[in-house]
Formats: structure tokens, C-alpha cells, sequence
């Protein structure tokens, strides 16, 4: 992913996430969103590993109805928050690819 900016870039602020759980971003012609879960962070690629798709279909809308899940708006499959592991649907045992983010000073960026 070496189109990504530098290390350090800002994403957003942690508050951007506090409405639906996740943010879709666009850096450097790579789709990727963050999402939290309490208080982790975790980045993917927007593409789900199934057909590439991107996950959402609503903007910002990454998160299963019961905020445990991300959910590909496509075709239903769903990952693991944390490790972006697909538990059920037709990639089941895919993984999404993972962006390193942290959180410093309410700020998520690049890790």
C-alpha cells in the first residue's frame, strides 16, 4: 500500500466515529475506513476479499446492527472487528487487509 500517506497523517478525530463506529476515507486513490470498538482502533482496506467490493454502502455505515461485526453491505459476509477475519458468508476464513492506525492526542492517523 505505498500509495498511502506518510506516518503520522491525520485520519480524523476519534469523535468522527462516535456516530456509526466507523469512517470511510479516501487516501491516495486507496479506499480504507476505520472503526473503533471501545477504546481500539482498527484500519482496513475498503474491499471486501470476496469480489473486492467496497464494504459499505451508505457512507460510513461499516458496522453489523449489533456494532459486533463489520458487514459487507454486498453480500452479508462478516469480519471480526479486531483482526478483520471473516467469520461467515462466502469469504468465511478471508481476511481483510489490515492499515496500521493509532490514536494520539483524540486524533486517529497513520501508524
Amino acid at each position: 500500500m505505498s500509495d498511502l500517506p506518510a506516518a503520522g497523517t491525520v485520519l480524523c478525530a476519534l469523535s468522527d466515529l462516535d456516530a456509526t463506529g466507523a469512517k470511510g476515507l479516501n487516501l491516495g486513490g486507496t479506499g480504507i475506513f476505520i472503526v473503533r470498538s471501545g477504546e481500539d482502533v482498527f484500519g482496513y482496506v475498503n474491499s471486501c476479499p470476496h469480489i473486492g467490493v467496497p464494504l459499505d454502502m451508505e457512507p460510513d455505515e461499516f458496522i453489523s446492527d449489533f456494532g459486533d461485526e463489520i458487514i459487507c453491505s454486498t453480500h452479508g459476509a462478516r469480519f471480526r472487528i479486531e483482526d478483520g477475519e471473516c467469520v461467515s458468508g462466502p469469504c468465511t476464513g478471508d481476511m481483510l487487509e489490515p492499515v496500521a492506525v493509532k490514536v494520539k492526542d483524540d486524533q486517529v492517523i497513520l501508524a
